[in-house]
């Protein structure tokens, strides 16, 4: 159809006009996230297992340790954030066509649906592009200012919601996916997987909830939803496991009371869970940068080139290679019997699946350790990764020359479980 009818024609025309404006809302919402550094989005493959806890303390752990944080609740029909910081009786203000979030402290700001309702009982009766347009506000006109981390609290599955904020939110650095550990929740996690792998969403990682409760008296634990399916999901779809977080009746407490479990109980177990859960988020970026210079160091190797892995502890072997402070990465050349190039990488800690995947991205061709599970074992080989167990506590780089002149003594496997 030519241009000048194509363009007398009502409908195009609103096609054109719809068009211009959302990329003009794009631009703007550019403008707003380019000040936050980190955009996690935190999801879960069903109901019930306690999504919107582990959002709001993983913010607050964020915030306790220094860094400014946004909490952007986008549950439009039930949204739980408010009533976790007992701001149920706050309203958003806004000035022009500017938002102002709601300040919980210092260094988190919120924003949820929850905070331009008048009642707690009024229900939001929407459909896909109402949600949408009120998902792209939160993101457009509210002055965040500069953030160190945004966390995106979802609703369950893989609908409007969480589809609109893959859609529009630049820049994410991926998705946390919320699991217990019994297989029917683990089962939805997987389809929540598929679901970021269609939209290219990087997966951060696994959390598993409510995974054991330990007796405040008698010290025993008891699995109620099981424990450990999480892990071994991530294990075998090759994602990371980010930790554990055990069932305590101080949670459920703190979520009534409207103030944040780990503002209150930090040291406790479930506090020390999701404190590592937070340490592993914070090396997001350290990752990025040395999976981008492992990439760079492959791209000029030649075939003759290979990358061996050895775990180190004070600047020896370490006995197993979980156990280990950091990893040293020496290229060889085979043929000519000479190490081109040795440095050292602190451990991203050992988790269930980790370490397969994290020295795959540095582009290790061999593993040489004094032991290490038969589990493990194969998860390094199915990432192509070579397995020399049983070697001496030595220098990295004296087992290394050893290796290379063919003289490596080797003993038993000192870990086989």
């Amino acid at each position: 159809m030519p241009e000048e009818q194509s363009s007398s024609n009502p409908k195009n025309s609103m096609r054109v006009q719809a068009r211009q404006q959302n990329n003009l809302d794009q631009q703007d919402i550019e403008l707003r996230m380019d000040k936050v550094k980190h955009k996690i989005m935190v999801l879960s493959g069903k109901g019930g297992v306690g999504k919107s806890t582990v959002a709001v303390n993983l913010a607050s752990a964020l915030a306790i340790a220094g860094k400014k944080v946004g909490l952007l609740d986008i549950d439009i029909h039930g949204p739980s954030v408010p009533q976790m910081l007992n701001l149920t009786a706050e309203r958003l203000k806004t000035t022009g066509d500017v938002i102002t979030p709601v300040n919980f402290t210092e260094n988190l700001k919120v924003i949820s649906m929850g905070l331009l309702l008048e009642s707690r009982d009024e229900a939001v009766i929407w459909r896909g592009p109402l949600k949408m347009k009120i998902i792209k506000q939160f993101l457009k006109d509210v002055d965040w200012g500069e953030l160190d981390y945004m966390i995106v609290d979802s609703p369950p599955g893989t609908g409007d919601e969480p589809l609109s904020i893959a859609q529009l939110l630049p820049g994410a650095d991926g998705a946390v996916i919320v699991t217990t550990p019994q297989q029917v929740s683990v089962a939805d996690v997987r389809r929540c997987v598929g679901f970021c792998r269609k939209l290219s969403l990087k997966v951060l990682g696994v959390i598993e909830n409510m995974s054991g409760f330990v007796c405040p008296n008698c010290g025993s634990r008891i699995d109620i939803f099981r424990s450990g399916g999480g892990a071994r999901m991530a294990a075998e779809m090759s994602i990371p496991f980010l930790g554990s977080i055990p069932i305590d009746k101080a949670i459920v407490d703190t979520c009534d009371e409207g103030e944040p479990y780990m503002l209150k109980f930090a040291g406790s177990e479930a506090g020390r869970a999701f404190n590592l859960v937070v340490e592993n988020l914070t090396r997001i970026k350290q990752r990025e940068v040395e999976v981008s210079t492992a990439e760079q160091s492959i791209a000029k190797r030649d075939n003759r080139t290979v990358r061996i892995a050895l775990p180190v502890i004070g600047g020896r072997l370490c006995a197993h290679f979980g156990h280990c402070e950091s990893f040293a990465l020496l290229d060889v050349d085979e043929q000519e019997k000479t190490i081109n190039h040795s440095t050292q990488i602190p451990s991203p800690g050992h988790q269930p699946g980790v370490l397969p995947v994290w020295l795959h991205e540095q582009g290790a061709n061999i593993i040489i350790t004094g032991g290490m599970g038969s589990r493990a074992r194969d998860l390094f080989e199915g990432h192509g990764i070579s397995v020399i167990m049983g070697a001496p506590e030595e220098t990295p780089e004296r087992i290394v020359q050893l290796y290379l002149e063919g003289s490596l003594v080797t003993g038993e496997n000192i870990c086989d479980h």
